[in-house]
C-alpha cells in the first residue's frame, strides 16, 4: 500500500476519516444519555461538576462518569495479540460476583456508560452477565459489550443477549477467512463464528434494532484483507465495522515488542481508507477507523489521557486498573474496588493523575503517548 501514510483525524473536517460511533446513532446515545442524567439528581450533578472541571487536578470532587468492568478474565481464544495468550490456561483471576457488579454500579451514582468486558470472554459467564447487562440498563446506564461470538449459539445466547438490551455489541472478526482468522484467533473455528454472527444480527433486523458492530484489529496477518473485511460484514449481516489500527502494548515492554512486530503502523494509507469507505457505502456498511498513534501529548492539558480524570477500569477480582489498554492488574494497580470512591479519591490515584499532569508519564502508559521533542 502506498501514498500518504494514516494520521489520526477525528472525522469532521473536509478530507477527514470517520471514527467509531455508536451502532445506534449519535442521537440515541443522546437520549440515552438525558435520561441517565433524569434518573438521579446526584448523576446529574456528578456529570455537572465533570464537565465543569479542568483537565488538570489531582483532586477531583466527582466521580467518575464512566467504567470499565470485568466480568471475567479468562477467554477460550489464544489471539496472538493479547495479553491473556501469555496467562496460565487462558485464565488471570476469578470472575466478578453479581452482588459485587451491582454493588459497584448501585454506589457509582455517577455513571452514565460502562463497557462491560475486560480481557475474557463475557458470555463464559452466562446467567450473571445477562443480568449485569439488565441491571446496568433498569437505571439507563449506556452498555456496551464486546464478544468473539464463539458461544452465541449455545443456550439461544445471541437472542438473550440483545434482549438483556445492551447498547452496542462489539463483535471481534480479525480474519476473513479461515486461514487468517483462526490463525490469529487461535482456539477459534470460522465457520461457527460466521454463522452465529449471521444469527445475532438476523435477530437483531427481526425485531428492529441496530446494536452490533464488527470490531476488526489490523494487524500484519490480516491488513491484505482490508477489503474482504468490508465484503465479509456484508455477507454476515453487520452494518457498521470498525477497522482498529493500532496494537497496544499492554503496559508491558515484551508485549510491545511482540505486538510492534505485527504492528501495521504507517502501512494504511488514506487513499485505501476512502476506497474502503466507498465499498462500505455501496454494501450498506458504515466503515470507521481507530487509531491511538500519537493519540495523547503533555504538550498541554488538553491532549493528556483523559482516562485518570474520567474513567478507570475494573478486574474481575475487584482491582482498579488505569485502563483497558493495560486491563490487569499485575502491571498497574490502583486500589480497591469494593472501595471504589476510596481508591478514586485516595493517594494512589492522586498520585497517578500527579503524574500525567507533571509530564512524568508512567512506563505502563508511554505506549499511549507520543514521543514529544
Amino acid at each position: 500500500m502506498t501514498g500518504t501514510p494514516l494520521q489520526p483525524t477525528a472525522g469532521n473536517g473536509p478530507g477527514s476519516l470517520p471514527t467509531p460511533q455508536p451502532s445506534m446513532g449519535l442521537a440515541a446515545y443522546r437520549r440515552e444519555l438525558e435520561l441517565a442524567l433524569a434518573h438521579d439528581p446526584r448523576r446529574r450533578e456528578n456529570y455537572e461538576k465533570y464537565q465543569r472541571a479542568r483537565r488538570g487536578e489531582v483532586d477531583l470532587d466527582y466521580l467518575p462518569i464512566k467504567l470499565d468492568i470485568e466480568n471475567v478474565s479468562r477467554c477460550n481464544f489464544r489471539c496472538v495479540m493479547c495479553q491473556v495468550s501469555d496467562w496460565p490456561k487462558g485464565r488471570r483471576a476469578a470472575d466478578l460476583p453479581l452482588d459485587a457488579f451491582k454493588r459497584l454500579v448501585d454506589e457509582q451514582y455517577g455513571l452514565v456508560e460502562i463497557k462491560l468486558q475486560g480481557m475474557g470472554e463475557p458470555l463464559l459467564q452466562r446467567d450473571d452477565y445477562f443480568e449485569m447487562i439488565r441491571h446496568a440498563r433498569r437505571s439507563h446506564i449506556w452498555v456496551r459489550t464486546t464478544t468473539n461470538a464463539s458461544l452465541l449459539h449455545l443456550h439461544d445466547n445471541y437472542r438473550r443477549l440483545i434482549d438483556a438490551d445492551p447498547n452496542e455489541v462489539q463483535i471481534s472478526i480479525d480474519g476473513a477467512t479461515k486461514e487468517v482468522f483462526e490463525g490469529i484467533r487461535r482456539g477459534s473455528v470460522f465457520e461457527r463464528v460466521v454463522e452465529n454472527c449471521r444469527l445475532i444480527n438476523a435477530y437483531c433486523d427481526q425485531i428492529g434494532v441496530s446494536r452490533t458492530k464488527m470490531w476488526v484489529v489490523v494487524q500484519a496477518g490480516n491488513v491484505h484483507q482490508l477489503d474482504a473485511f468490508v465484503d465479509l460484514a456484508a455477507t454476515m449481516g453487520f452494518k457498521d465495522l470498525a477497522l482498529s489500527l493500532t496494537l497496544t502494548d499492554w503496559g508491558q515492554a515484551e508485549w510491545g515488542r511482540r505486538n510492534a512486530e505485527i504492528g501495521v503502523d504507517g502501512r494504511v494509507d488514506t487513499q485505501t481508507c476512502f476506497r474502503l469507505l466507498e465499498r462500505g457505502r455501496a454494501l450498506g456498511i458504515t466503515v470507521s477507523f481507530w487509531t491511538v498513534t500519537s493519540k495523547y501529548s503533555t504538550r498541554s492539558r488538553e491532549t493528556l489521557c483523559p482516562w485518570p480524570f474520567e474513567r478507570a477500569y475494573v478486574s474481575s477480582d475487584q482491582r482498579v486498573v488505569p485502563c483497558c489498554t493495560i486491563a490487569t492488574p499485575e502491571v498497574l494497580d490502583l486500589g480497591d474496588a469494593d472501595d471504589f470512591t476510596g481508591t478514586w479519591t485516595g493517594e494512589s490515584y492522586r498520585r497517578f493523575r500527579a503524574a500525567h499532569l507533571d509530564g512524568n508519564i508512567p512506563q505502563a502508559c508511554q505506549g499511549c503517548y507520543q514521543k514529544d521533542p
